[in-house]
């Protein structure tokens, strides 16, 4: 009986002290390790995005690369069917090698679009899935998706897709 007990009050004191630090997700009646703040998340990110764009419109390489997720999955795909073109990087090395050679060939920096306010954001844990339209002064209308990832504390981009539409033009 002694051993019984013994036993019972082990496997109790073991699940206290496994949900210690564990929160309730009153949303999914699941456990979270910890609670995120969606309306922060979001707020982070987009800014994240807006010095991305930044960083790339004014030529700043070396602030540009502190934006994204330095990993060999990574991605960018360009399609614009204004210019009926298409261009697509896989891996850090090639995305950061296609930009430092695109500002180099281009080193005049380019207004930079009217920054964004309203980003959709769907979180996953330390992803995020982000889309968002974009009016360019030069390229008009993008739409963009966005993969992040939350590295070391700080959302990055892992994954970016821009679709350019051009300007609407009267038939």
């Amino acid at each position: 009986m002694k051993i019984r007990n013994l036993l019972s009050s082990a496997i109790l004191t073991l699940f206290i002290f496994a949900s210690c630090g564990e929160k309730k997700d009153p949303e999914n009646n699941g456990t979270v390790s910890e609670q995120i703040n969606p309306e922060l998340e979001k707020q982070v990110i987009l800014e994240r995005l807006n010095n991305e764009t930044k960083d790339a419109f004014q030529r700043d390489y070396e602030a540009w690369t502190k934006n994204w997720v330095h990993d060999a999955n990574i991605s960018k795909v360009y399609v614009d069917f204004a210019d009926s073109t298409f261009s697509e990087s896989v891996g850090w090395e090639k995305i950061s090698l296609f930009v430092k050679t695109f500002i180099e060939e281009h080193p005049e920096p380019e207004p930079v679009p009217e920054l964004l306010d309203k980003i959709n954001v769907r979180l996953y844990g330390n992803g995020a899935w982000v889309t968002y339209e974009q009016q360019d002064s030069i390229r008009g209308l993008k739409r963009e998706t966005r993969l992040m990832e939350k590295v070391n504390g700080e959302w990055k981009i892992a994954g970016m897709q821009t679709t350019i539409y051009g300007f609407e033009t009267e038939e």
